[in-house]
């Protein structure tokens, strides 16, 4: 039998491997080596990261913040490689979503058969 841990490794290496993320590293590698890409993408995280922690602190965000981010994501977007390293950072997000689903189906078939 299989140790679980080293399922787990396998796992992270077959990910650092796959083409999903190969196109996003070098996508990102893209944008951080260009300052200007830099400046613009380290803006655009900034962003998102002083209004997640708003939100999780349960404060509210006002309708100037809120305008800043959508100017900050309209700006970045017409950025060609940020915008690909975005496209690239999803194409992984679905990978690691769909690679969830599948280690948490004994869970849910466990959890699924108490219900019936």
């Amino acid at each position: 039998m299989s140790n679980v841990y080293d399922s787990a490794n396998e796992l992270e290496k077959a990910i650092q491997e796959s083409e999903e993320f190969k196109d996003l590293k070098a996508a990102y590698d893209k944008v951080m080596d260009d300052p200007n890409s830099k400046q613009m993408f380290d803006n655009f995280r900034n962003t998102q990261l002083e209004l997640q922690q708003k939100q999780m602190q349960g404060m509210e965000i006002t309708e100037e913040e809120v305008e800043k981010a959508k100017q900050v994501v309209e700006l970045v977007q017409q950025h060609e490689d940020i915008s690909k390293l975005m496209e690239q950072e999803q194409r992984v997000n679905v990978l690691i979503n769909d690679v969830s689903r599948i280690i948490t189906k004994p869970l849910e078939e466990l959890y699924g058969a108490q219900e019936q």
